[in-house]
């Protein structure tokens, strides 16, 4: 099996933290050059460094605020500008917590932004040099929500499942051109955003901290959160050569958790 990513340019938002951080470790360990784009400068070049570079790799980072498309687009652009880009990881943090009735306008908004435009804005950057190399991975870590939406979870239900609806319908004007466009789809995993969520859910039921995890283990077959590196490895292979026909797919890793086939 095909898992080399050498001479491989990746671009990993989301980074600086959890499963950004995740995928780019697994990506530079199969030789990928990645540069890191997330909002936190100091947190950014701290993690680069602990990145691999056995195999002579180069990593940079583009610092960027998801909630300032603007910003993004002109990030992108002066990186395409010099770097051709052959692996897209779109990973961006969750809107707030929070029942759908009760979200205003404006967090929609936001959300489809931070998400969806954003998202919109990198692959319109970087597809130009997939075409040329006729190489061209882009994965998008979206949420198992996209097969059932998740409790007191409502913008980002609607969200999430707008962007897994793009991610299919490029797939298929992309494939052509030898790119693949895929979801990864993580279950409860140790994240900061999951010990958000869990934090949530304990205050407006009143309830111990440790009293939420429990309940949410038990409803995973396998009665563990995930890693961020699981999350990681999956979203590494689909980006190899060795996945070259895996293409318009949302894959949960979840532990069996999602109740759909």
């Amino acid at each position: 099996m095909n898992l080399s990513l050498e001479g491989r340019n990746a671009v990993v938002c989301g980074s600086s933290q959890g499963i950004g951080l995740a995928i780019a470790e697994e990506l530079a360990l199969l030789g990928a050059n990645c540069t890191l784009m997330a909002r936190n400068e100091e947190a950014l070049r701290s993690v680069m460094h602990e990145l691999d570079t056995s195999l002579r790799q180069e990593h940079q980072y583009l610092v960027a605020d998801f909630s300032r498309p603007e910003e993004v687009a002109a990030k992108i652009s002066q990186h395409v500008a010099r770097t051709p880009v052959h692996i897209l990881i779109n990973n961006t943090g969750g809107p707030p917590p929070g029942p759908v009735i009760e979200a205003t306008e404006e967090a929609f908004l936001a959300a489809f932004n931070q998400h969806l435009v954003c998202n919109h804005i990198l692959v319109k950057a970087v597809v130009p040099s997939m075409k040329a190399a006729n190489y061209g991975r882009i994965i998008n870590v979206i949420s198992t929500s996209v097969r059932i939406p998740l409790k007191n979870l409502g913008v980002s239900n609607s969200i999430r499942a707008s962007v897994a609806s793009w991610a299919k319908t490029l797939s298929i004007e992309l494939a052509g051109f030898g790119i693949t466009v895929n979801n990864v789809l993580p279950g409860f995993t140790r994240t900061q955003r999951l010990a958000q969520l869990m934090e949530a859910t304990a205050r407006r039921g009143n309830v111990m901290v440790d009293v939420v995890e429990k309940n949410m283990m038990e409803e995973v077959p396998v009665k563990r959160f995930g890693e961020p590196s699981e999350i990681a490895a999956m979203a590494a292979f689909l980006a190899s050569p060795a996945a070259s026909y895996v293409n318009g797919t949302s894959i949960p890793v979840d532990g069996g958790r999602t109740g759909a086939i």
